[in-house]
Order: structure tokens, then C-alpha cells, then sequence
């Protein structure tokens, strides 16, 4: 029986899964939504049974629709953003918010109500803060478990284990309570080069009562991705996935790092350390991978194996990308119209605002000039990297009173503009602290198009590979699976013989190029007055 690998992805609104050959051919996928709940206060909260249902119904669409034998599924690997699951006792769910609902025991990556506490341990200038860029986001989880025990004592007090959303999914899977060195490292300060967490941080920050129990709740076995765990499926799981029981599981990732092993590792694409990959989805996560560590202000990292297993890591991106040009383009009176006309079209209104542009302006080259005035930094959430500032918010400039479509194809191509202005500035920092990269290679739902992906080689001045499956990060859970099983000596191996690139987007030259290095440049002027009116005010 002909080996195949499974891929399971958690995103921010949907569960989805994917199976896969040695190859790294798709050959079924589906997909399950989930619910994320708002409230005031920044809130953004889930339900980990949801999510587990979800992750059960999309893994056996999958297996249905790529037609093979659940026996033949010899591996499986899990990613998910990296948002907190907190259990109590024997893994019931506990509520982590005021809606005292146990069912919504999760805080979201995107929830930002512990701004507060993440401002009061950077100011503490520990450190471990020197392996995050030099400041911690409250999109981290040691100031969300900060603001549990402050604001929910009895929550923080009684919990059993604080995981992230990945390490939910593998112990829920195999019983297994190792968590990914992903997931850790990257999120948690866990000191992936020193294999130790760093107890003198937790207790300055006001979390000492983790490191007086030995981190037993936050992780005391923390393992590379792809290593098998426990004694693969249990028996429970197996019956969800539709899978055999024993199936191997491998340690997961969160999910753009997981877009990272699908994409930046392909054979002939010159290597993971040539290769930023950037993973365009509701926010963007950029990973650049190195031989050694390279400090970089405003990036998170460097982190050790938190990606490439042996490989060096720094982090950055954009808190809000895709779902910054959604925002962007509920403001404008004709959105509705495109809206209706998109939908009759079975198209997303950025996808079909793309198709538009493509049609007015005649060419990738020529859409960009649509936005001749309109001027957008889309930090609608603050600004990841390079600033590191979660404060900062979204300035939209030189709009006028006219109302039709066109000028919101306008809006929507300076909205890209902007995501790829910003790409170029986390580069640029990167590249002036000793990590330079060679290719952009591209994944993501949000970056799908020939438009985008061109914008994005112009406004940054590198080059867009674009690889040749369409779920990269699906792809990358499904090598976690592969290497988990066997089928493959170690991750590097995996990632060249089950990915490749599809197409490369060169980036403009003469007219266009000093065009955008102008657009550029009043990008930078605007950021610069977005952040000096947050600290003002």
C-alpha cells in the first residue's frame, strides 16, 4: 500500500485538511469553520472542543475526497496559530474570559487585552527579551498567562495546563503532553539554544509560581517538529480523524511556520537560508532562516530550531494583512456593490477588486499606478515588526468624495501597496543586522494572485517565488507527518522532496522601480506621524 501523509491546519476562522503523497501532491482536501468570538476589551476568544470537532470532520472530508485507504495514512502533522488553550482538570475546558463560558477556553493569537501587562514586562528589559526582538507582543503568551492570573485568579490557579492551540491539537491526538520547541521558543521565551526556560524571567514578570512547580503546566518535554509522539493516534482520536489508531503523529508548528517548511526548502529554490518566507493569510508572518544568530530590533529571535530543526530563526510580519485590506475596504460607500458582484462571481471581493485592476490598468506593471494619490499604512492592529509597536494604527490618505468602484480598486491596490512597503522595511532592518535573503517565496490564501504577488515583488524590490501547490502550510504539516513516520531521514530531506516553486515574480526596474521607491518613501512619512500621534495621545 502506497504511503500518504496528512496535513492538518488551524487558521483563525477554519479547520482544514489536507492528504498528500511522498511527492507532495495534493490529492484531497477540506475544510470546517470555526467561530471566534469578539468582545469589548480587545477580546478575541475560541472553543478548543470546537476546534477539535472541526479538525475531526475536515481530516475525514479529506481522506473521502482524495479517495485512499485511512490505512495508508502514515503520518500526520498539526499546526495552528498560536493562541492559548487553557484546561482544568482531566482536560475540561476553562473559561478565560467574562462570559464565564467554559466552551471559550481559548485566547486568540489577534486578542490584545493584555497590552498592559506585555508594556510592564518590557519595561523590565529582562534578558529573554533580547530572543523576541527586544520587546514582547501582548500576541505572546507569557503577558496573556500574566493577565489569567491577574484578572482571573481562580481561572489561572485551578488550570491544569496552559498550551498553545498546537500542542492542544498533538496531546488531544496521542495523549502526549511534549510540546513543539515551535511553539515554545517563539511564544512562550522558552531558550531553545539552552534547552531551559529562563526561571529568573517568570519570576520578575510576576509568574514565579510557574517555575515553583518546575513549569509542569506550561511544558517540561519539549521536542523538534516532526519527532513522533507517544505511541502515535490513540485510540479515541483515531475514531474522530477517521484514521488508524497508532498512526504516527509528529510535534507540530504554528501555522506560518508551518507555511515556512512547505515552501522556503524546495529543491533548486537555492535553500531555506536564501529564502524569506512570507506567509500572506488574515495577518502575515515573515520567517528568515540562519546558520547563526542574528539579532534584529523589532523581528522576533532569533530562535533556535523553532522552524529548520538545527537552524537559526527570526520572526516578523504583519498583525493584520489580509484582514487589514478587509477592514480597508469596509470603509468605502461601494463596497456593497463590489460585494454583491464578487459574491454573483463565487469570488472573495479582493480576489474579484484584483481581476478589476488587472482589467483597467492592463497589466501587473501598470495596476499599481490605479493608486496614483491614495496612500495607505494598513496597521490597523499596530505594527509587529519592525517597530514592535502594538499602539500604532492605520492611516488612509488623499481619499475624495467621489463613491463608484473604481476608486475602491484604487483603495484596494494602495492597500497592497502598503502590506508591500511594509514587507520592505522588515527586510531592509533584517538585512541591515546581518540576515539577508535572496527570494520572497509566498503562501497564503490572501496571496494568491498574479497581481499581488507582482505588487509585492515591486513594492519590496525582491523577487516573489510562488510555490507550486496551492496549501503550502497544509503541505508543511503534511512533511511533519511524513518525517514523523519514517518516510524521510529529516526535515530538509522532506522539505525537497515534497515541494517545489511554480513561478517567480521579478520585481520592477527604471520608471516603476523609482515609482514605488517614492510611494515608499511617503509610506515611511506617514507610519512615522501614525506612531508619533499614538504616543501623543
Amino acid at each position: 500500500m502506497t504511503q500518504v501523509f496528512m496535513g492538518i491546519d488551524v487558521g483563525t476562522s477554519s479547520a482544514r485538511a489536507g492528504v498528500f503523497d511522498a511527492s507532495g501532491t495534493l490529492l484531497g482536501t477540506d475544510k470546517r469553520d470555526v467561530t471566534v468570538h469578539h468582545a469589548p476589551g480587545s477580546i478575541v476568544e475560541q472553543s478548543s472542543a470546537e476546534i477539535w470537532a472541526a479538525v475531526s470532520a475536515a481530516a475525514r472530508g479529506a481522506i473521502r475526497k482524495a479517495g485512499v485507504d485511512p490505512a495508508a495514512v502514515a503520518g500526520v502533522g498539526f499546526d495552528a496559530t498560536c493562541s492559548l488553550v487553557v484546561l482544568g482538570d482531566n482536560g475540561a475546558p476553562l473559561p478565560v474570559g467574562p462570559s464565564e463560558d467554559p466552551d471559550r477556553n481559548i485566547i486568540v493569537w489577534m486578542d490584545h487585552r493584555a497590552i498592559d501587562q506585555a508594556e510592564r514586562i518590557n519595561a523590565l528589559g529582562h534578558r529573554v527579551l533580547d530572543y523576541v526582538g527586544g520587546r514582547i507582543s501582548p500576541e505572546m503568551e507569557t503577558p496573556k498567562l500574566l493577565w489569567l492570573k491577574e484578572n482571573r485568579p481562580e481561572v489561572f490557579g485551578t488550570a491544569w495546563q496552559f498550551l498553545d492551540l498546537t500542542d492542544y491539537l498533538t496531546w488531544r491526538a496521542t495523549g502526549s503532553l511534549a510540546r513543539s520547541i515551535c511553539t515554545v521558543t517563539c511564544k512562550w521565551t522558552y531558550l531553545g539554544h539552552d534547552a531551559r526556560w529562563d526561571e529568573s524571567y517568570f519570576r520578575a514578570v510576576g509568574l514565579g509560581v510557574l517555575a515553583d512547580e518546575g513549569f509542569t503546566r506550561i511544558g517540561t518535554e519539549v521536542v523538534d517538529p516532526g519527532t513522533p509522539l507517544g505511541a502515535g493516534l490513540t485510540a479515541e482520536a483515531a475514531a474522530d480523524l477517521g484514521l488508524a489508531p497508532g498512526t504516527r503523529v509528529g510535534a507540530g508548528l504554528i501555522d506560518a511556520h508551518a507555511g515556512g517548511i512547505g515552501s522556503v526548502g524546495a529543491e533548486g529554490g537555492g535553500g531555506p537560508q536564501d529564502n524569506l518566507a512570507y506567509v500572506f493569510g488574515t495577518s502575515s508572518c515573515t520567517m528568515t532562516t540562519t546558520a547563526d544568530p542574528v539579532f534584529v530590533p523589532g523581528v522576533w529571535g532569533p530562535y533556535y530550531s523553532a522552524m529548520v530543526p538545527g537552524a537559526w530563526l527570526n520572526e516578523g510580519g504583519q498583525s493584520a494583512a489580509g484582514a487589514a485590506i478587509e477592514q480597508l475596504l469596509r470603509f468605502h460607500p461601494a463596497a456593497g456593490e463590489a460585494g454583491a458582484a464578487a459574491a454573483a462571481a463565487d469570488m472573495s471581493l479582493p480576489g474579484w477588486l484584483a481581476d478589476r485592476a488587472l482589467a483597467r490598468a492592463g497589466s501587473t506593471a501598470a495596476a499599481a499606478r490605479l493608486a496614483d494619490g491614495v496612500h495607505v499604512v494598513p496597521e490597523f492592529l499596530g505594527n509587529r515588526a519592525p517597530h514592535a509597536d502594538p499602539h500604532t494604527r492605520a492611516v488612509i490618505a488623499g481619499l475624495g468624495m467621489d463613491a463608484d468602484v473604481d476608486t475602491l480598486v484604487a483603495l484596494y491596490v494602495a492597500g497592497i501597496c502598503g502590506l508591500g512597503y511594509g514587507l520592505r522595511q522588515i527586510i531592509q532592518t533584517q538585512a541591515d543586522n546581518g540576515a539577508r535573503i535572496k527570494t520572497i517565496v509566498i503562501s497564503g490564501g490572501a496571496g494568491r494572485s498574479d497581481l499581488v504577488r507582482q505588487m509585492l515583488a515591486d513594492a519590496t524590490t525582491v523577487p516573489v517565488a510562488a510555490p507550486a501547490t496551492e496549501e503550502p502550510v497544509l503541505l508543511g504539516s503534511a512533511i511533519l507527518g511524513a518525517v514523523a513516520a519514517g518516510a524521510f531521514p529529516d526535515m530538509p530531506a522532506a522539505m525537497a522532496a515534497m515541494s517545489s516553486n511554480a513561478s517567480v515574480y521579478t520585481p520592477a526596474t527604471g520608471a516603476l522601480r523609482a515609482y514605488h521607491d517614492r510611494r515608499f518613501d511617503l509610506f515611511e512619512a506617514f507610519q512615522a506621524l501614525a506612531r508619533d500621534a499614538a504616543v501623543r495621545a
